[in-house]
């Protein structure tokens, strides 16, 4: 299977993604391989309760974004990796070849249409 086309949308929605995360969240110095929320533009510190209540939903609202974020990249990562050794297209499951039309529609799929779940 020529991986060309994928690796190119799996590199193009990765850098997509690394903007997007990086506009919710930033890298955890403790985990470089997770990312964390970032506090939004209400400084809760100086702020009435109205304005702290704000803060706190804007705080719960990006990590809630970054989460489904986070989870998409690792699958991307996951798929890049799987293209650079060789066992991207097969069925996690069975092994079998992953569909063409599927993996056109997610290329990060890990699974043939039998085992889509």
């Amino acid at each position: 299977m020529d991986t060309s086309r994928f690796k190119e949308k799996l590199e193009t929605e990765k850098a997509i993604l690394e903007k997007e995360l990086a506009s919710v969240g930033r890298i955890n110095p403790e985990n470089p391989k997770d990312w964390e929320a970032t506090e939004g533009e209400v400084d809760i510190t100086k702020a009435d309760e109205n304005e702290t209540a704000d803060g706190i939903e804007e705080y719960e609202d990006r990590t809630a974004i970054l989460k489904q974020l986070e989870t998409r990249y690792n699958e991307i990562k996951s798929a890049l990796e799987r293209i650079a050794n060789g066992t991207y297209g097969k069925c996690s499951v069975c092994g079998n070849k992953i569909e063409t039309d599927r993996l056109e529609a997610n290329p990060a799929a890990t699974t043939c249409k039998t085992h889509l779940s």
